[in-house]
């Protein structure tokens, strides 16, 4: 086209659904040479309002387009009561490739979901074949094992980053989904439908929210445990993160959906703390009323942790959790690695309650919270008085640097989420 200038015709087939209309008006995206022009039902039946809407001019500081592509986008229902109208369409199309239009690089496509009127749009340019780019070509749509991640990619452009699974779709749901239906537009439609089903299912939210504790000791470990949250949103459990580093088998085993659920229902935390602001505090874990400065304290209360348990957390004034390069941290490093204190997570869970009282927040260690389905202790529990989920469930999460990998952050999470589902009764006892 660019060679020999005029015009070309498309008739395009494709089901409904299958992304017609997105793909060509995604072109203009992909070739920033192309102009893309949606015509109107006037423009179609108007040569001059025709050759006005594709020749022009691109607003101020846009490139002039070196081809536009003018799409007629299902107009079957315009053209049923006017039989003529298709071939008066084309005619006129074989008119202007020989006239103004001919030094232009112009695409015409109409798109179709009738095989039969493509044919006759087809059947049309017999007194001009030159303009007919393709008899019969089709859009079949991307392929079925890409619409699950396209789907979750389109819902979280369209919600501000929200994802599916936050609405209790999973990645499994949207695979069921797409094996049983025709197109990626029937899919999006299917899945609309179980988000109306879904929602507010879950706004009764447990009194209860569980935070795991990962002490850490270099920038490393920090990065490993910010990859399975949503740091800014006060370390969020990632669901997305999580699965992805589950394996097949338990992609298939697993009871995804109630874990999930669990996730979601206690707004369930994984978040990373510094062994140097843990080591001032937690130096002898045999002594039952230790005197602690209040210098060490006061390190303690301005971390991630506390502020989320005092619900203070301020994206405004969040900055993420980085590697300090110290004495103190060196040393705190050494301790953590070497004291034993990764093998006594009991005794650092009764430290830190005894320190969280200290700065004015009411915790106890080991604390059952039981249920009719299941009962869970807490390593720590933390009660928050009139707040609108009350009382936090603290699992102290005290893996040693070496085993602090994904792998073992992903089995903790699963162990977490199991004991949780039980507890809200989403998943039986075994």
């Amino acid at each position: 086209m660019k060679i020999s200038g005029g015009l070309r015709f498309l008739p395009l087939y494709g089901r409904s659904g299958s992304g017609k209309s997105s793909a060509v008006r995604e072109l203009a995206t992909h070739l920033p040479e192309c102009r893309v022009v949606e015509l109107t039902r006037s423009q179609i039946q108007s040569e001059v309002e025709l050759v006005a809407a594709v020749t022009s001019h691109p607003g101020r500081g846009q490139l002039t387009p070196q081809i536009t592509v003018a799409v007629v986008d299902q107009y079957e229902e315009v053209v049923a009561e006017q039989n003529a109208v298709p071939s008066q369409f084309v005619e006129r199309l074989s008119l202007l490739d020989r006239g103004v239009l001919k030094d232009s690089c112009v695409l015409v496509v109409w798109l179709t979901t009738s095989r039969e009127f493509q044919a006759q749009l087809a059947g049309a340019t017999t007194r001009n074949e030159r303009i007919l780019a393709s008899a019969g070509m089709e859009l079949v749509g991307p392929a079925k094992s890409e619409w699950p991640a396209i789907i979750e990619e389109t819902f979280e452009f369209h919600n501000g980053g929200q994802n599916l699974p936050d609405q209790e779709v999973l990645r499994t749901d949207l695979e069921e989904i797409a094996a049983t239906t025709g197109t990626i537009g029937s899919a999006i439609e299917r899945v609309g439908g179980q988000l109306g089903e879904r929602m507010g299912a879950l706004q009764d939210l447990s009194k209860h929210q569980v935070v795991m504790l990962w002490p850490v000791t270099d920038g490393l470990r920090i990065q490993r445990i910010q990859s399975f949250t949503n740091a800014r949103e006060g370390y969020r459990l990632n669901w997305g993160s999580f699965y992805q580093e589950l394996s097949a088998d338990d992609r298939r085993t697993l009871p995804l959906a109630a874990y999930n659920r669990a996730r979601l229902y206690f707004d369930v935390r994984l978040v990373p703390i510094a062994a140097a602001d843990i080591y001032p505090l937690c130096r002898d874990l045999s002594d039952s009323a230790p005197s602690i400065g209040k210098s060490y304290l006061d390190r303690f209360e301005q971390s991630h942790f506390v502020s989320l348990l005092k619900e203070t957390w301020n994206l405004d004034s969040f900055t993420p959790m980085k590697e300090r390069e110290s004495k103190r941290a060196a040393v705190a490093r050494d301790w953590y690695n070497t004291s034993g204190v990764t093998r006594d997570p009991v005794g650092l869970g009764r430290r830190l309650a005894y320190c969280l009282g200290e700065i004015g927040i009411s915790a106890k260690h080991e604390q059952d919270i039981v249920t009719p389905h299941s009962t869970v202790r807490a390593d720590i529990l933390v009660s928050r008085g009139n707040s609108f989920q009350s009382e936090v469930i603290v699992e102290m999460k005290a893996f040693s640097a070496e085993n602090t990998m994904p792998s073992s952050i992903r089995d903790a999470i699963k162990t977490t989420l199991r004991r949780h589902a039980q507890l809200a009764g989403f998943l039986p006892r075994t």
